[in-house]
C-alpha cells in the first residue's frame, strides 16, 4: 500500500532536518557569520515550533480534517525548505526554520492518527513499528546525509543543499496525497479552538529553551526561566477548567492517566535528547575538533547508521535494558575515545554501540508508549508523544550545547567531555525507566 509510504515520507523528512542542519553547523558559521546562538538557534528553533505547535495542530486535524491538515502542513514544509536553502543571512535562516518546525508540527500528528485509520489490529501494530523505525532511522542518518550533501556540493549549494533536497520529494509527496490518503470526518466546534491555551503552551516552551540557548550572554534570560512554570501550569489550569465546563479543551489531560503513560514520555524525552545533544556535539567535534571535512565527518557518522540499522531488525526481540546500556557503553566508549585524543575509526566503533543501543531500543519504546492508551485518546496521546520528542530533542541538543560552549575555553576535547556528560545522564535515566517491570497494556474497543 503506497499510503504508508506517502505519509512516512513525511515523518523522515520532519524528523531528519532537526538531525540534517547539525552536520551543516560549521559551514553554517562560517558562510554566514553566524555567532553561537544563532547556529544553536537554527536547531532548537526548529525543534521549538515543532513542540509548541504539535498540540494544537492535533486538535486542527480534528476540526478540519487530517488529511487537509497534513496536506497543508507538507506543503508548508516544502516551502520553508526552500525559504532556508535561499536565506541570506542567519536571522532569515532562522526564521525560515521556525517556518519549518510549525509545518512539521501540523504533519506530526496527522501521519500518526492517518495511520490509525489506515490499519487495524496487527496491521496497525505493523504501522506503528514502521512510523517508529522511519523517526529513529531519520534521527540517527541525518549527519551521514548532511555530511554528504555538504561534501558534493550539488550546483555549489554547500550547506543549502541540505535544505532545498526537500523540495522536490515534497512535491511528490503532495501531488499523491489526494489519490491514496483516506478523507477523515471532523469533530467539533471551529469555536472551541483554544488559542489561549496555544499561546500558553508555546510560551511556556520558549521560556524554558531561550535561556538555554542566550543564557551565557544575557542576565534577562533567568527572568524568563522564572516565567516558564507559571505559564505552564496556566495551560494545565485552562484546559482542567474547559473540561470541567463541557468544552473541547487543546489537550485531553486524561491521557496522563493511563497506566505508565507519564513514565514513557520521560524515557522518550531522555532518549530523544540523547539522540540530538549526541549530534550537535558530533557535529562541531568531528570538523572543527578533529579537522575533519564534512563527507569525512559524515562517514564517521554512519557508523551510527549502520549500528541502528543492524539492531534494528531485531528490535523488540532484545530486552530494554540491554538495548539502554548499549547506548550508555556507547557514550561511554565515545568519551574514552575522546580522552585519548583517538582518530575517527574508534570513534565510528563508539557510535557503532551507540546506534545499536538505540536501533534496539527507539521503536519498541515509542510503541509501547501508545499502546498504552485507549483508541478514544489517540489523537491527545500523539500530540503530546510528539511535543515530548520534540521536546525532549530541543532541550537535549540546547542543554549538551550549552554545557559544550561553556567548556570550550579549555579545548575541544574538554567541551565534548562535557556535553557528553549531559548525554550519559539522559541515556542512564532512560536505563533507569527499562529498568523498572512493566508490561503493555494494549485497549481494545468492544
Amino acid at each position: 500500500m503506497i499510503a504508508l509510504p506517502v505519509v512516512l515520507v513525511a515523518v523522515y523528512m520532519t524528523t531528519l532536518d532537526f538531525f540534517v542542519a547539525n552536520l551543516a553547523v560549521p559551514s553554517i558559521r562560517a558562510g554566514l557569520g553566524a555567532g553561537d546562538a544563532a547556529v544553536q538557534f537554527v536547531v532548537a528553533g526548529y525543534g521549538l515550533a515543532y513542540a509548541a505547535g504539535l498540540i494544537v495542530s492535533g486538535r486542527l486535524g480534528d476540526l478540519y480534517g487530517h488529511r487537509r491538515v497534513f496536506a497543508a502542513g507538507l506543503a508548508l514544509f516544502t516551502a520553508a525548505s526552500a525559504a532556508c536553502g535561499l536565506s541570506p543571512d542567519a536571522a532569515s535562516l532562522v526564521l525560515a526554520r521556525v517556518a519549518q518546525g510549525v509545518a512539521a508540527a501540523l504533519l506530526a500528528p496527522q501521519a500518526l492518527t492517518l495511520i490509525g485509520v489506515l490499519f487495524e489490529g496487527a496491521a496497525l501494530a505493523r504501522a506503528f513499528g514502521w512510523y517508529g523505525a522511519a523517526v529513529g532511522l531519520a534521527g540517527v542518518s541525518g549527519q551521514a546525509i548532511g555530511g554528504l550533501l555538504v561534501a558534493a556540493d550539488p550546483l555549489g549549494l554547500g550547506w543549502r543543499a541540505c535544505f532545498l533536497v526537500n523540495v522536490p520529494i515534497g512535491v511528490a509527496a503532495l501531488a499523491l496525497i489526494g489519490r491514496v490518503l483516506p478523507r477523515t470526518p471532523r469533530s467539533g466546534d471551529r469555536r472551541d479552538l483554544d488559542l489561549t491555551g496555544a499561546a500558553l503552551i508555546a510560551a511556556g516552551l520558549v521560556a524554558v529553551v531561550l535561556p538555554l540557548v542566550e543564557g551565557r550572554e544575557q542576565a534577562w534570560t533567568w527572568w524568563c526561566l522564572a516565567a516558564a512554570a507559571p505559564l505552564l501550569a496556566g495551560f494545565v489550569r485552562r484546559q482542567r477548567r474547559l473540561a470541567a465546563s463541557g468544552r473541547a479543551p487543546l489537550l485531553d489531560l486524561a491521557v496522563f492517566a493511563e497506566k505508565g503513560f507519564a513514565g514513557g514520555l520521560v524515557a522518550v524525552a531522555l532518549l530523544f535528547g540523547t539522540s540530538a545533544g549526541l549530534s550537535f556535539v558530533l557535529a562541531l567535534y568531528l570538523q572543527d575538533g578533529l579537522g575533519l571535512s564534512a563527507l569525512a565527518a559524515g562517514a564517521v557518522c554512519t557508523a551510527l547508521n549502520a549500528g541502528f540499522f543492524l539492531t534494528s531488525l531485531r528490535a523488540g526481540r532484545v530486552p530494554a535494558p540491554f538495548a539502554a546500556l548499549m547506548v550508555v557503553a556507547g557514550l561511554a566508549l565515545l568519551g574514552y575515545a575522546v580522552i585519548r585524543a583517538a582518530g575517527p575509526y574508534q570513534v565510528a566503533s563508539a557510535l557503532f554501540v551507540t546506534g545499536g543501543g538505540m536501533g534496539l531500543l527507539m521503536s519498541p519504546l515509542i510503541s509501547s508508549v501508545l499502546s498504552r492508551v485507549r483508541r478514544e485518546r489517540a489523537g491527545a496521546a500523539a500530540g503530546v508523544l510528539g511535543t515530548v520528542q520534540e521536546a525532549g530533542g530541543v532541550l537535549g541538543g540546547t542543554v549538551t550545547g550549552a554545557a559544550f560552549f561553556g567548556a570550550l575555553d579549555g579545548g575541544w576535547a574538554a567541551a565534548t567531555l562535557a556535553g557528553l556528560a549531559v548525554l550519559v545522564a539522559g541515556a542512564l535515566g532512560v536505563l533507569a525507566h527499562c529498568l523498572v517491570p512493566s508490561k503493555p497494556v494494549i485497549h481494545v474497543n468492544p
